[in-house]
């Protein structure tokens, strides 16, 4: 039996953590959960073909919660319908939230080779010629983000051109509550008769139908500072890829291993109005691996 003694200090005890426990609850409801995480699923080009859902539910087992698709070796969405994909990540736990493109038909820079186990398929469409189709496809598939993955940038009238068929690509997004964006490489920032490409870009889109899903990589080994770019054109940002860039700034590594900035670049993410970070590598030697680490790596920096 409990005397006054015991009675008291162990309500006096249960009092104390009764006010404490809602302080504490608050806390950990404040407490702010980690940024979402996405893949490109580029990074898995050959081998998510062989099992697309096995795979997909391998990328949500590391932990990514988002996805951003691009061309395969399957025809379509990965041999399915926009609907079907959709159904097919929600299924796993997984937002669909992006899908790359192209923007003309696609040809390899004089001199230039395909990497190493790359080959495009024939099924491919482009914005050139395709442009409405594929905006109607993303818009079955519920996807808040359609990018432009390049387009030709290497003339002036080539520039002009390629800034038409964004705008016009743009508008028609905008009809069905898609934001369209333009994902850079290093050559948009080569200069072309005295300014950058990009530069070029930026100026002559619409900076509300057009926005830029930067790749952190490409504009690392092309010598220009992101914080910058931001900085220049706040909120034009919603997307990032987050890949990293080998020592030698020769090819992409896992990300964390290399030589991006990403902790000025994450410092900065509000300026740059990015909503999304997509963790890419392309052509890796083991996929799951790289991607395992790269998601580890991000945590470890706090994103």
């Amino acid at each position: 039996m409990l005397n006054r003694r015991q009675f008291l200090f162990g309500s006096g005890a249960a009092a104390l953590s009764a006010l404490a426990l809602p302080k504490m609850v608050s806390a950990f409801l404040m407490e702010p959960a980690p940024h979402p995480l996405g893949l490109q699923l580029f990074t898995l080009f050959g081998v998510i073909e062989s099992d697309v859902k096995g795979n997909l539910k391998k990328v949500r087992d590391i932990g990514f919660t988002e996805i951003e698709s691009a061309f395969s070796k399957l025809p379509n969405y990965y041999g399915m319908s926009p609907k079907e994909f959709a159904a097919t990540c929600k299924d796993l736990g997984l937002s669909w939230k992006s899908h790359h493109v192209l923007g003309a038909p696609f040809k390899l820079p004089k001199g230039a080779t395909m990497p190493k186990g790359l080959t495009l398929p024939p099924h491919m469409l482009n914005l050139k010629d395709d442009m409405q189709k594929l905006v109607d496809d993303a818009a079955e598939g519920g996807i808040s983000y359609l990018v432009c993955a390049n387009i030709p940038t290497g003339t002036l009238d080539e520039i002009k051109e390629s800034n038409e068929i964004l705008n016009k690509t743009g508008e028609a997004c905008k009809k069905v509550n898609i934001q369209f964006c333009y994902h850079n490489h290093d050559m948009e920032f080569k200069e072309v008769e005295g300014k950058t490409p990009y530069h070029r870009m930026l100026e002559g889109t619409d900076k509300k139908l057009v926005k830029m899903e930067l790749d952190l990589s490409w504009v690392t080994k092309a010598g220009v500072n992101p914080v910058d770019l931001f900085k220049a054109h706040p909120g034009r940002f919603p997307l990032l890829h987050v890949k990293d860039l080998d020592k030698e700034r020769k090819g992409p590594v896992p990300v964390g291993e290399g030589v991006v900035d990403f902790k000025t670049v994450f410092a900065n993410v509000k300026i740059a109005g990015a909503k999304h970070y997509f963790v890419e590598h392309d052509m890796p030697k083991d996929a799951f691996e790289s991607i395992a680490t790269s998601y580890k790596n991000l945590r470890a920096m706090g994103v």
